[in-house]
């Protein structure tokens, strides 16, 4: 075992991916040669005065970027280079950017870390438009998209559509998926510097890209009911947020749906502060939800923004805005700066999803691919805390003691399952801490193996006072 210690006095962001950096340095330069054993994680974290839980985090990290491996009841080794060459360092930038995943995924491990649509046969429909558009447009594939098509804009008004709510056409924009439309959304009706809310928790892709562009972050408590509609207040009368982004309906991680009285709380303090609303729904088609959308609620200020990647298919980058009234050719233009434009084939192909009825029927099928999941994860997870929908491909476990979530998504990693812990889902640097982990379930393309990889987890949990001082 070695007696080195890292330099965390220099490098900016948090102190576990300069931990990270440092252990990745000593390692490229021969510090750390292939085979030491690194300092067991209590150790290391005593002598460079940091929580264990940071420790914990930077393993998670290094073993993901493939460094070292973890052997229960050995510890943490480092592994060979690659065909003996240097390994190229990860600047710490782009690892903030990348959140707490790996920035390459290992094939041979069960990803429950991603919510893509389960493969419900989808590809032959999708293969047959393609040959179809092909054939209709061939003049069409070779270029530009300058003009889009009526189909597109009728396509975004069927699917996003709900609970007797429809948008107008003339405000339905066709995009790139449910995020390229947030961030088109966010570049046209904010400016660099204005500040963007948030909850503690949310879909961080989004966030981490509004600080790309130049905007700030801040965070709005949540509850068991959603964003808390007094703490919204402070923040608007405080910070003048310009915009907020929400997810009413299956809140992603947590599952959270918002009653009525609250999205209409949030709504009316949003009017009183001329705060521009997201709503993403891209859950909210799949749940059943009875509740009104904000964008029925408050259609002035809200942009609606879904798409096929959860309940279709996510290969083909099919998505829509709703905008408020005269701002849809605004967003069009902003999302063409900010994506290079939307390529005709794919949208063609969405637009024939949805307005042939295939794409109403291939969400029907995926959730009921999801309802037997999940109650396969209710079956097997029997005993342990987690939040669930029977038509959302993902739950919020709750971690026993002893386990803090970058330990156990690092143990699950060691056990050839990916998770994702609860700091890939926070938007901004906070001291709330939850204990759990999202498992999404919808990626596997064979029941047998979701059900080998809940089963891994269960075991983890079972035995997390004998693996904990392993994966620490």
């Amino acid at each position: 075992m070695t007696n080195w210690l890292p330099d965390i006095s220099s490098g900016t962001g948090p102190v576990y991916i300069r931990v990270a950096d440092s252990i990745e340095n000593a390692i490229t330069h021969g510090v750390l040669p292939p085979g030491t054993k690194l300092p067991p994680q209590r150790n290391l974290a005593y002598d460079i005065g940091v929580t264990i839980g940071t420790v914990s985090r930077a393993y998670a990290l290094v073993h993901e970027r493939g460094l070292v491996a973890g052997e229960v009841g050995r510890g943490t080794y480092v592994l060979e280079r690659a065909n003996g060459k240097q390994i190229e360092p990860i600047d710490p930038i782009t690892q903030a950017l990348a959140g707490t995943r790996g920035l390459e995924i290992p094939g041979d491990k069960i990803r429950f870390d991603t919510t893509a649509a389960p493969d419900i046969g989808q590809g032959e429909i999708i293969g047959q438009l393609f040959a179809d558009i092909s054939r209709d447009h061939r003049a069409e594939i070779s270029s530009y998209s300058r003009n889009f098509p009526a189909n597109w804009f009728r396509a975004g008004q069927v699917w996003l559509a709900r609970n007797g709510w429809q948008p107008a056409i003339e405000t339905v924009v066709p995009t790139l998926g449910a995020h390229a439309a947030a961030i088109a959304v966010i570049s046209a009706v904010t400016s660099p510097g204005d500040k963007i809310v948030f909850e503690n928790l949310t879909y961080t892709q989004v966030s981490r890209a509004t600080r790309l562009l130049g905007r700030r972050s801040i965070l709005v408590d949540s509850d068991e009911h959603g964003i808390i509609p007094d703490d919204f207040e402070r923040l608007c009368q405080q910070q003048h947020p310009r915009l907020a982004f929400l997810m009413p309906t299956a809140h992603n991680p947590t599952l959270v749906t918002m009653p009525e009285a609250r999205r209409r709380a949030i709504a009316a303090i949003a009017r009183r502060h001329s705060v521009w609303l997201i709503e993403d729904d891209l859950y909210g088609g799949m749940t059943e939800d009875p509740n009104p959308l904000m964008a029925d609620i408050a259609p002035e200020r809200t942009f609606l923004v879904s798409g096929l990647s959860k309940s279709v298919t996510a290969g083909v980058r099919g998505g829509w805005v709703a905008c408020p009234q005269h701002f849809a050719q605004r967003i069009k233009v902003t999302h063409k700066m900010t994506t290079g434009g939307l390529p005709f084939i794919l949208a063609e192909t969405c637009a024939r999803l949805v307005l042939s009825g295939h794409a109403m029927a291939l969400r029907r099928q995926a959730v009921e691919e999801i309802r037997v999941r999940e109650q396969l994860a209710r079956e097997t997870l029997s005993g342990f805390e987690f939040t669930s929908h029977p038509h959302v491909p993902f739950l919020w476990l709750k971690l026993p003691e002893p386990w803090l979530s970058g330990t156990f998504k690092n143990a699950a990693l060691a056990e050839g399952v990916l998770v994702d812990d609860e700091d890939e889902f926070k938007a901004a640097r906070t001291d709330k801490t939850y204990h759990r982990v999202r498992v999404a379930f919808s990626s596997p393309q064979r029941r047998d193996e979701v059900a080998s990889g809940f089963m891994t987890l269960r075991h983890l949990l079972e035995n997390g006072s004998a693996s904990y001082d392993s994966h620490i």
